[in-house]
């Protein structure tokens, strides 16, 4: 046992001893600091051989970090050694990551060992770990990845991260700070509900957001595939209220939405490519309820006791059709729904009789067991509490998406028995400028206050093993609202920021300030560009824009300035330019000279058209600046403001309003070869501000 202090005897000294030594540390003290004077000690910067590296930021925080001295530097010709091929597909990957941030080549190799300067991946299950965990060693001599499939590819997003200085001008890159990481989620299912029903979103966006979820590990990506509008935007007739189904059906012809649908083909191959990077896609076809397009499809199957867009419970033909449909997308050796679950609505159905509600349950527990009887895990919105009754729904293997407490009450489903998922509509549901519910979600709250165990102000244990994660979710309810894909991914990429980080690793470590500072100098995955962001200051200049002519930049997102001198030809026409002419375009977006219906200067994207009180007339030299943020477009002739695009209140029948938004993110990837008129000094400018948003 060691002896405490207070035990310990003093040590006895004679009066010429204790002067002796007193001396002796004088002199001491005067030696010591001479040679201090002269010498002193270096300081040792960050991340040298004296100092071990702070952790890093990436998003969402590693769980573990161990700093150690020291950098890696990636070299040009290096190489990324996968030691099996089931993690070829990962490295491919990473190499061409690593190209795009860096500009260095990396080479996949298949081989048994490393070499130095290698980045080694080696598939090797962690023991106690589930198989989204990895480590990673960095030291000056290489990188060393181990985990499975899944856990390799999170590990190659947290690298990635490490490098990624897009928004850091005059950051160097290409080094990784040397130490030990050890990660995992705490919660198994991180991801986001996307409405694709009421607005089409195109498949190309889609594969651009599964990339940006797997940059920020986010795995599950719910796809809402039908629903409708509100019938008070539409006369109040159900027959002139907008309803979509967007998958291509042959056994239903005239069920698919004309104005924008997926393929079977497209959306399988879809679903297959984001389980390569290791996201889920969650497909829903929501039934009995928001189904006015199985209505307007065939009208005898909609309820006219509680509105169309219920599907009538009491109709026998219901049942058999909804059975149908599902069958399509799961049948086969190669079905359309290819993941591991199918989600089939069940959300707010009536429950005004008793028998409505014992029916919607039979209905429900109907179809999950339709579902499972083709391989795939049920999913429902959660609606139990709202709809109490006798009739059994099964529970065992159901996945339920707990949403608002007066429909299902979290603690009361937990007691059933079912894994929840957190998706409160109080704190995380988007519904782009509808006036309620958020716009834009609160990120310092979430951050400070929400995890996926806080389902509606009810807190679970964290990491409670029914809580199987938590979602973000942007409903498009108001249709026709002139929010275009832009604006939707201007909402859903901080909200994806936030979610991403408080579902990986429930405890943070960063204040919010220093967590919002850092993460907006994190953008989206590399090669990907919906924001349009760039650092502050002047992106692009041409002296002269040539018809037909082209740039690598497609566009610039929010907020920018965009100006060029323009003269136009002096003839007679009565306009300077045709009708149609568009001085830039990207793939979703045109900027007309001359837009195509009224002649004036405007823009069109998503199937608006909004045109400013401006027309170009011939022979005519004018100076023009257009100015965009989140909130409105403006454009300026020789320095005067002539008009300021905002959102504008439309009223429908009975003074129901709604705002028609009117941005623009601005194209710049091609220039019609038709342009007549001489433009000049193009300058292109990002006031991009990390601290604003």
């Amino acid at each position: 046992m060691k002896p405490s202090i207070s035990s310990m005897k003093p040590y006895q000294q004679s009066d010429i001893g204790k002067r002796l030594l007193t001396t002796l540390a004088a002199l001491s003290l005067i030696l010591c600091t001479a040679v201090a004077a002269r010498h002193p000690a270096p300081v040792s910067p960050p991340g040298s051989a004296q100092q071990k590296n702070d952790r890093p930021f990436t998003l969402p925080a590693v769980q573990e970090w161990r700093g150690q001295t020291g950098q890696f530097r990636l070299k040009e010709q290096g190489r990324i050694v996968f030691t099996d091929t089931r993690l070829s597909g990962s490295a491919e990957r990473l190499a061409a990551d690593l190209h795009t941030l860096t500009g260095l080549t990396v080479t996949p190799v298949h081989a048994h060992k490393a070499a130095a300067g290698d980045i080694l991946l080696e598939y090797k299950p962690l023991k106690r770990m589930n198989d989204e965990a990895y480590t990673m060693d960095i030291s000056p001599k290489g990188v060393a990845i181990r985990g499975t499939t899944r856990g390799v590819n999170h590990a190659t997003q947290t690298l990635l991260q490490l490098l990624d200085k897009r928004l850091q001008p005059g950051t160097p890159t290409g080094t990784l700070p040397c130490g030990r990481i050890t990660d995992t989620p705490d919660y198994a299912l991180r991801g986001m509900v996307l409405d694709c029903g009421r607005k089409f979103i195109p498949m190309d966006y889609l594969r651009r957001l599964v990339r940006t979820m797997a940059y920020y590990k986010m795995n599950t990506l719910s796809l809402h595939l039908n629903d409708n509008g509100f019938p008070a935007y539409f006369h109040d007739d159900w027959s002139e209220t907008y309803a979509a189904f967007r998958l291509q059906s042959e056994r239903f012809p005239g069920l698919t939405a004309e104005d924008g649908h997926y393929s079977k083909a497209e959306f399988r191959q879809f679903v297959l490519d984001a389980a390569e990077l290791g996201v889920d896609i969650i497909p829903e076809i929501d039934v009995p309820a928001h189904s006015l397009a199985f209505s307007h499809y065939r009208p005898s199957l909609g309820s006219k006791e509680f509105g169309l867009d219920h599907l009538d419970l009491d109709n026998p033909a219901v049942t058999p059709f909804v059975d149908s449909l599902f069958a399509e997308y799961l049948e086969g050796p190669e079905p359309v729904f290819a993941g591991p679950r199918v989600h089939i609505g069940t959300d707010e159905y009536s429950n005004s009789r008793q028998q409505t509600v014992e029916q919607f349950r039979d209905f429900t527990d109907h179809l999950i067991r339709h579902v499972e009887a083709h391989g795939k895990q049920a999913v429902i919105w959660g609606a139990l509490t709202h709809a109490q009754g006798q009739t059994p729904v099964k529970v065992d293997d159901v996945l339920m998406y707990d949403w608002y407490n007066g429909y299902a009450q979290p603690d009361s489903m937990h007691a059933l028995g079912y894994h929840l998922v957190s998706v409160p509509d109080g704190m995380v549901y988007i519904v782009p400028a509808a006036g309620y519910y958020y716009d834009y979600l609160n990120i310092p709250y979430l951050y400070k206050n929400w995890t996926p165990a806080n389902i509606g102000g009810h807190r679970f244990k964290e990491r409670d093993p029914q809580i199987e994660g938590g979602m973000f979710a942007v409903w498009n309810d108001i249709v026709g609202n002139g929010i275009a894909v832009a604006d939707i991914h201007h909402r859903t990429f901080p909200a994806l920021q936030v979610i991403a980080e408080k579902t990986w690793k429930a405890d943070t470590v960063r204040t919010c300030q220093q967590w919002q500072r850092l993460a907006a100098t994190l953008g989206e995955a590399p090669g990907t560009d919906d924001l349009g962001r760039h650092p502050a200051g002047t992106v692009l200049e041409e002296p002269l824009v040539r018809p037909g002519s082209a740039r690598a930049i497609a566009h610039i997102g929010w907020p920018y300035r965009v100006s060029f001198d323009i003269e136009t030809a002096p003839d007679s026409r009565p306009t300077a330019e045709a009708r149609g002419t568009a001085l830039f375009r990207d793939a979703e977006t045109e900027f007309y000279l001359a837009d195509p219906i009224t002649g004036r200067m405007g823009f069109a994207r998503d199937g608006y058209l909004f045109s400013f009180r401006h027309t170009l007339r011939p022979g005519v030299r004018e100076h023009i600046t257009i100015e965009g943020d989140q909130h409105a477009t403006r454009l300026y002739i020789d320095g005067r403001l002539v008009e300021t695009l905002a959102p504008v209140t439309r009223l429908y029948p009975k003074n129901k309003p709604f705002k028609l938004i009117r941005t623009l993110r601005f194209p710049l990837q091609h220039t019609d070869a038709a342009l007549r008129s001489r433009v000049t000094a193009l300058r292109v400018e990002s006031l991009f501000n990390p601290q604003a948003q």
